[in-house]
């Protein structure tokens, strides 16, 4: 009997000591829902870029620029005798509108007001495309901006105003750049 219980202990040590297994899932996900996804932004993207060219392309009488950050843009009022841009840290006041791509005011610079900016504050509300086009400005100046979905209001759109993917276009005025970091 001693030996009966010895050698089933002897056992259950034995299967005791056995790694335990990781469960593997019954079924497995590609990256597939991700990959598509990533087409139909480009393809949506690429959409988007015909559109502008076009709107660019009828209006002969204005030189359109093309940004680094994916935005078209064009100068309706430039001082070429400053040289100072916004600066990260600086606090710019701007006043600026949103327009759909044929002219159709969405939200009119008497609506939206003057508005305080801190350059390279993500959190504000603001599109990313006049955070970047902001840059691109010296105080007394005014740039339209020609913006794909992606740069404005993307897939959420903007209150009952403006709906997805929708491509804008914006007038934007420097007014004053005060520096953040005392002189």
């Amino acid at each position: 009997m001693k030996k009966g219980i010895t050698f089933i202990t002897i056992i259950l040590c034995l299967l005791a000591c056995k790694e335990p297994e990781a469960r593997r899932p019954i079924s497995q996900k590609t990256g597939s829902y991700i990959t598509e996804s990533i087409e139909r932004n480009k393809e949506l993207i690429a959409a988007e870029e015909i559109i502008i060219k076009k709107r660019i392309e009828k209006d002969t009488s204005t030189t359109y620029l093309s940004s680094e950050s994916g935005f078209w843009y064009t100068y309706v009022t430039q001082d070429s005798t400053n040289t100072r841009t916004p600066k990260k840290g600086d606090i710019v006041n701007v006043l600026y509108d949103l327009q759909t791509l044929s002219g159709k005011t969405i939200l009119s610079k008497e609506e939206i007001g003057v508005q305080a900016i801190k350059v390279d504050q993500s959190n504000q509300e603001l599109i990313s495309g006049i955070r970047d086009g902001i840059k691109l400005l010296k105080e007394g100046e005014t740039i339209t901006f020609l913006f794909p979905s992606h740069k404005a209001y993307g897939y959420y759109g903007f209150e009952d105003k403006i709906g997805s993917n929708i491509p804008i276009r914006s007038t934007v005025t420097l007014l004053s750049i005060k520096d953040n970091e005392p002189k």
